[in-house]
């Protein structure tokens, strides 16, 4: 689940302790210092040890901190605790930043895509090598750090996670990450894709494709958006306008692995399928529907 509309530690610690009863596995921050479409959010970096001192099995974690708003030690310093407070329940997710808006707002350059992404990179290195404990010797184009380690240093590396929508991220993100967010493209204008062709089966076969091309175990993860109702197909229509796709594509809904149509039970067995079919096994749903979603939760946990 990740969390858009706590505006308080109060907040954020009743909403995660709600979700552990509801059988949620993992409760993440978004990472923005603006009020941008989900409203003012809490330090990504901060708030999780709120949520992990409320409760006792929830796994903590950000999706995703944009790698250009801070140079990767100072994350790897703060992830260090947390993981140690969360008794190794906190999970680490970056992305090469996207929001052009937030970046000209904040004073930050925003560079070109392949700049953000080399960038990336390089600190993923950096950041890998901290939190397995190592002592780190680094000179990149971008970051250089000598003999650095961080302290305390954790019980185990904290699972990174990398969103990734182009094919050349979905590269970097099959290469180094634990856990890999699809996600539709990013535009060079800072925004992210609308586009239906973005959610089509075949284009998420490609990316999935792309990530298992470099040979690696990782776990695919994606953000997903319910629509609840008895008829799949009414359900589908209603998502379709919603999207602002139009009734006409509803028919193209119910297929698309983003997308979920439906009363609980039938929802829950489209997820399944979809394990199967392109190996998603970490959903993550905005906390808005954490109530409306939780039956989903009981069937695929069984409880």
């Amino acid at each position: 689940m990740v969390v858009e509309t706590a505006r308080s530690a109060d907040e954020l610690t009743a909403l995660a302790r709600r979700a552990e009863e509801f059988g949620y596995a993992t409760v993440t921050l978004r990472d923005h210092v603006i009020a941008g479409p989900f409203g003012d959010q809490l330090a990504p970096m901060v708030a999780p040890t709120a949520a992990v001192c409320a409760t006792r099995a929830l796994r903590v974690g950000t999706l995703a901190l944009a790698n250009d708003y801070r140079h990767p030690v100072m994350p790897a310093k703060e992830a260090a605790p947390l993981d140690q407070v969360s008794g190794g329940r906190f999970e680490l997710g970056l992305g090469a930043g996207r929001l052009r808006e937030e970046y000209l707002r904040a004073g930050l350059p925003f560079d070109p895509p392949r700049v953000r992404v080399d960038r990336l990179e390089e600190s993923v290195q950096m950041l890998r090598g901290l939190l397995g404990g190592e002592k780190v010797t680094l000179t990149g184009r971008y970051y250089s750090v000598r003999d650095l380690a961080v302290f305390p240093r954790p019980a185990a590396r904290p699972p990174l996670l990398i969103g990734a929508g182009g094919m050349r991220m979905l590269g970097l993100a099959g290469r180094h990450a634990d856990i890999v967010g699809v996600l539709p493209r990013a535009l060079p204008d800072g925004t992210i894709s609308d586009e239906i062709t973005e959610r089509l089966p075949g284009t998420i076969a490609r990316k999935v494709d792309r990530v298992r091309a470099e040979g690696r175990d990782v776990e695919l993860s994606m953000l997903v958006s319910p629509a609840f109702g008895p008829d799949p197909r009414t359900a589908a229509a209603r998502a379709a306008v919603r999207r602002g796709w139009g009734a006409s594509s509803a028919e193209l809904v119910p297929d698309m692995p983003s997308q979920f149509v439906g009363p609980p039970d039938h929802i829950a067995e489209q997820m399944v399928a979809r394990r199967e079919t392109y190996g998603f096994s970490y959903y993550v749903v905005p906390d808005g529907q954490m109530e409306q979603f939780a039956p989903v939760v009981a069937a695929l946990t069984g409880r």
